[in-house]
């Protein structure tokens, strides 16, 4: 699909639930395939191998798992990029064969050793042809990713989720706010004392549950729907700039039924927010790549929207504007959760005096901090140079 067509929730729903679209990719045919400027594999090249190794798969492979083991070393072979919704090669390979054959991504042991059909194993072959030759991420091929193991829509107009603040929606950003049966338990792993909820350095406050959060550039709406997941009853304003972005959003938000509790608004960052607008917690995963990183890009992260990832020389473009105006949206008791990633570094070399609250992650990740109310009107006068530095630069 083109970043010009839409899908509808509908179209989406019955696409989701009927087994998805085939790929048409011949493995009859005689292609060699090579890697072009962007990363993708052409014809008459070192990659000449690609055609015979997948032939030869489908003759003598049988099983999903011979499968998922088959396209494991294939895509290390092809030094396939895998981290944009799955985070190594065996949970590709498994969502790769899992959804050809309309099964659940997380590969359960007692169907691994069932064998596949002729046309599943086309279908399966065909797929993981398309992933290695064009280096395109697989949710874009299949327009489906998963965030909170909640299914979205997804196309090239927006990131694909895999941001770790998944992690601290699933128990209700605990202990900071009171958690409810909604909380998904992590416990702490390879340890004999299981925790109820994983310590991810949030303050022991158990506040109320949020009656209203924000979502600060929610690019496909996956962060407001999920927690719009977790907090019932709250209502969840999903902010961005870019229009293509919100047209996504607006699929994910029908598709699951959350018109009445995610407001999808049009608005450079809290230009078009009512300033009566005060929200207990604020979530935020703006764009954060610095400028070196994006350079060098590997081919499958070209896929992706450019603005929706890069944020000036250091990455906190946006960020600086946050900082600077989120107190005026957060109430006294509020919390803001901020992603930043690898210019985690950059932000603590531009606020030194600031001691930010990073916060652990059980299940990996890293450059997300909390800040309160009362942490952003202390520094706020140091938000304000460097938003002040920005606009001077923009002049």
């Amino acid at each position: 699909m083109s970043e010009h067509q839409t899908i509808s929730a509908e179209d989406f729903q019955n696409q989701y639930f009927s087994g998805h679209e085939s790929h048409e990719f011949d493995l009859d045919s005689d292609h060699d395939f090579a890697a072009d400027e962007t990363g993708s594999l052409t014809e008459h090249s070192q990659f000449a191998t690609l055609h015979a190794e997948l032939e030869e798969a489908r003759e003598q492979l049988f099983s999903i798992r011979d499968f998922i083991r088959f396209g494991v070393t294939q895509l290390r072979n092809y030094e396939v990029v895998v981290a944009q919704g799955t985070t190594d090669e065996f949970a590709e390979a498994s969502a790769i064969v899992m959804h050809s054959l309309s099964l659940d991504w997380s590969a359960d042991e007692q169907i691994l050793d069932c064998r596949l059909t002729s046309s599943e194993k086309q279908a399966v072959l065909a797929l993981l042809e398309e992933r290695i030759a064009e280096r395109k991420p697989l949710s874009y091929l299949i327009n489906l990713a998963y965030f909170c193991d909640l299914p979205f829509y997804v196309d090239e107009r927006v990131l694909i989720p895999r941001s770790p603040i998944a992690e601290l929606i699933q128990q209700q950003f605990y202990p900071y706010f009171d958690a409810n049966e909604l909380a998904k338990p992590l416990g702490k792993k390879g340890t004999e004392q299981a925790s109820k909820f994983y310590e991810h350095g949030l303050e022991v406050m158990q506040l109320s549950q949020p009656e209203r959060i924000l979502d600060m550039c929610t690019g496909s709406g996956c962060i407001a729907i999920a927690l719009a997941t977790r907090f019932v009853d709250a209502l969840v304003d999903a902010v961005d700039i870019d229009k293509s972005a919100l047209e996504v959003a607006m699929v994910n938000v029908d598709h699951h039924d959350l018109n009445h509790q995610v407001n999808v608004i049009e608005s450079n960052l809290f230009d078009k927010l009512p300033p009566e607008h005060q929200y207990e917690l604020i979530v935020t995963n703006p764009p954060y790549v610095d400028a070196a990183i994006m350079a060098d890009l590997p081919p499958e992260f070209l896929y992706e929207p450019e603005h929706a990832l890069a944020a000036g020389q250091d990455g906190l473009d946006l960020v600086h504007h946050i900082l600077y105006n989120a107190a005026d949206y957060l109430s006294p008791e509020g919390l803001l959760i901020c992603e930043v990633g690898d210019s985690e570094w950059a932000l603590n070399q531009a606020y030194p005096d600031i001691q930010f609250d990073w916060l652990k992650f059980a299940n990996g990740g890293h450059g997300i901090f909390a800040i309160t109310f009362d942490e952003l009107i202390t520094h706020r006068h140091l938000f304000a140079h460097y938003v002040q530095l920005l606009e001077s630069q923009a002049q």
